[in-house]
């Protein structure tokens, strides 16, 4: 069986998981690693950007980690066969509907935050989005012509009971090993989908963690409080399309969206996904600049989430830590280390 699964992907994806490899066969070099092309790359090769393969490879792996997906070169392709695609048909496939994405600051980081270091220092939010429903799956989806001229584009949010409560379940157990807390936001003032979220999160929390304390919060307010107040939130649990947006403001007051990590999980016994939150960055692709630190964090994530590997998981966050106590630094945190040499620094602190 192959214990980690690699996605390298487009973009930056490959030499930020080139970095992920080095680091796994340093720490744990009995782990099993495999690599298929996804993305662009899979559909300039095969026509299309996840093989039914590639689905299979990655089902059955104890671990799968993806670089990123994406690129203007893809813009033309037919919309189910864009790299994005991919990702969506990944995610469903391999059922994975909790998304967590830490916005963690560490310490040495805390003057490259936007905000003040008084407001970021000692960050540790966990954002729970819920991954496979929503906007970003629901139907109908279309885009049409109006007689007359011009066009109407129509998505569906669509959410069920079930769907909620098992991405809220996630988030009140995740609460409970935490500071106890969760937020959840929506929009239920003017969404029935966001008044049916708040109706069946009060009902779980009633049932079942009455012990862990809610917060319901509109969706725009969060993120006010967010570039406010971030340090009031623990665990904030949201839908598909507003903890996309959500969990990237929280990114940027970390510092960069290159030190963010990411799992996506399902059903216990089941593969995790895990993934840096940014994106392929094309404009800087192929420069050796780009910063691994998220890609080798989510590794980290695997390591403790799906691979049993608890004390490999704090000696290489340890080893993170280390190496930005140290100066090091890539471009997008104000330093001048290349993609390797951020990777050497990890590496060196192992």
């Amino acid at each position: 069986m192959t214990d980690l699964l690699l996605l390298p992907g487009d973009g930056i994806g490959p030499e930020v998981t080139a970095q992920v490899r080095r680091v796994a066969q340093a720490l744990t070099p009995d782990l099993k690693l495999d690599e298929r092309p996804f993305g662009g790359v899979s559909y300039d090769a095969h026509g299309v950007p996840l093989t039914d393969e590639a689905l299979a490879t990655a089902k059955a792996a104890r671990a799968v980690l993806m670089g990123a997906v994406g690129g203007p070169q893809w813009a033309g392709a037919p919309r189910d066969k864009r790299p994005e695609a991919g990702l969506l048909n990944l995610r469903a496939g391999m059922k994975v509907f909790a998304n967590l994405r830490p916005a963690l600051c560490f310490g040495p980081l805390a003057e490259a935050s936007s905000l003040k270091r008084e407001l970021v220092e000692g960050l540790d939010i966990m954002i729970v989005r819920e991954l496979t429903g929503g906007i970003y799956f629901g139907e109908p989806r279309f885009i049409e012509d109006l007689p007359g001229g011009g066009k109407r584009a129509v998505d569906t949010q669509v959410y069920t009971t079930a769907e909620i409560e098992r991405v809220a379940r996630v988030a009140f157990e995740l609460a409970r090993g935490r500071r106890n807390k969760v937020h959840s936001a929506e929009k239920s003032n003017v969404m029935d989908s966001g008044l049916l979220w708040r109706e069946v999160v009060t009902d779980l929390h009633r049932r079942e963690y009455a012990d862990v304390q809610l917060e319901h919060i509109l969706a725009d307010n969060a993120a006010m409080q967010i570039v406010k107040a971030p340090k009031q939130f623990d665990v904030l649990l949201t839908d598909n399309l507003f903890g996309d947006i959500l969990s990237d403001a929280a990114a940027q007051l970390t510092g960069s969206l290159g030190m963010l990590p990411s799992a996506a999980l399902g059903v216990a016994g089941t593969p995790g996904l895990y993934e840096p939150i940014h994106g392929s960055a094309p404009d800087i692709a192929g420069q050796g600049v780009a910063n691994p630190l998220a890609a080798i964090l989510s590794f980290e994530m695997a390591l403790r989430w799906s691979l049993d590997r608890a004390a490999e998981a704090d000696r290489l966050f340890a080893a993170v830590e280390a190496a930005l106590a140290g100066g090091a630094r890539t471009r997008d945190l104000g330093g001048a280390l290349t993609t390797v040499q951020m990777g050497d620094a990890v590496l060196a602190a192992l």
